[in-house]
């Protein structure tokens, strides 16, 4: 098959905020699903979104498949920018559609739905201006989040707040260098989790991930903030959580988070693959954070490849899965 891997990758622009790049894609990451896919036969060239004709490579130049790990270029539909001009020139790709991709990046509107389908998700409120008066349902601590961001951008320890005073500062800050509404909702304290689900012939739950915080003290992050993610494994900074999986839970508590994740998944209408992360409580209530059509392949450090090898594959089977369930959308299509 001949195939075109889209990607964004990961740069360094002392202009930029320090977060700026973190959705994008290490040269690590894209060399290794290009291996992966050459090992399975196929031949492969990626290309940078960054390319300033992607629309005429695509037209000039014939493929049988996309596999699509770019995060676009800007703006709050910007996960959608690469399916769309695919869509538009009738080329199969890998991963969910725009449609899709444009809702999971927008947490609120995602939350929306996952209430209407009565799945658990914290209590919040949108804060377009800065100056809302708090809803006096939702209780403290709470998180301020951007709103339409992926890679943990704009979430640090301090946008954990307790009292009306922070939290005014931190949505205004939130608004004002994302450019965008901050979402604020309700803490959940409790165990870490993140659920991969896998399309490949038949839709498979992974192992899920437990992300153990215990050993961060030193550096004051005890959840999945930008830092974390950034800097993971570093010792110096405190930054070496510990990774279960498959999780230590009961087994009614897990069928009822991979219930959960596989209901969030068909709700948002991803394909191909997707990743919830979830927040377990004291009472085992599993409350999804968000949904990520897009979760990082990196083979080392990224959460979805570690919960694949708990399901005994290997990196280039994984990516060869993905491969093969659009390709599969495409026949019946």
């Amino acid at each position: 098959m001949r195939v075109a891997l889209t990607y964004n990758l990961k740069k360094k622009d002392p202009l930029k905020p320090a977060d700026y790049f973190s959705e994008c894609d290490s040269e690590e990451t894209i060399n290794s699903v290009v291996l992966a896919l050459r090992t399975k036969g196929h031949s492969v060239e990626a290309i940078d979104v960054e390319y300033p004709a992607l629309f005429s490579y695509f037209k000039k130049n014939r493929v049988d498949m996309v596999f699509n790990i770019a995060e676009g270029k800007h703006g709050r539909f910007r996960e959608s920018e690469v399916p769309a001009v695919l869509d538009y020139l009738n080329i199969p790709y890998t991963g969910s559609d725009t449609f899709s991709l444009a809702l999971a990046l927008n947490k609120t509107l995602t939350k929306k739905i996952l209430r209407a389908e009565n799945i658990p998700t914290p209590n919040f409120q949108l804060f377009v201006k800065g100056d809302e008066v708090l809803d006096p349902d939702l209780k403290f601590p709470l998180i301020v989040k951007p709103n339409c961001e992926g890679s943990a951008k704009g979430i640090n320890k301090t946008n954990v707040v307790n009292n009306p005073g922070d939290l005014q500062v931190q949505v205004k800050e939130c608004i004002h260098i994302y450019r965008q509404e901050a979402l604020v909702e309700e803490f959940i304290e409790g165990k870490e989790l993140t659920v991969g689900i896998l399309e490949n012939g038949k839709t498979r739950v992974l192992p899920i991930l437990e992300i153990d915080f215990s050993n961060c003290k030193k550096s004051g992050e005890y959840f999945y903030s930008w830092k974390m993610k950034e800097f993971q494994g570093n010792r110096e900074l405190g930054l070496v959580p510990e990774f279960h999986c498959p999780a230590r839970l009961d087994k009614d508590i897990e069928e009822k988070v991979k219930d959960v994740a596989l209901r969030t998944h068909r709700a948002v209408g991803c394909l191909d693959i997707s990743r919830t992360d979830i927040r377990l409580d004291k009472f085992n209530v599993p409350y999804v954070l968000e949904i990520n059509p897009l979760p990082g392949l990196d083979p080392k450090e990224s959460n979805f490849p570690i919960m694949a090898y708990a399901a005994g594959m290997k990196y280039e089977d994984l990516i060869e899965a993905i491969l093969l369930s659009a390709s599969e959308r495409k026949r019946l299509n």
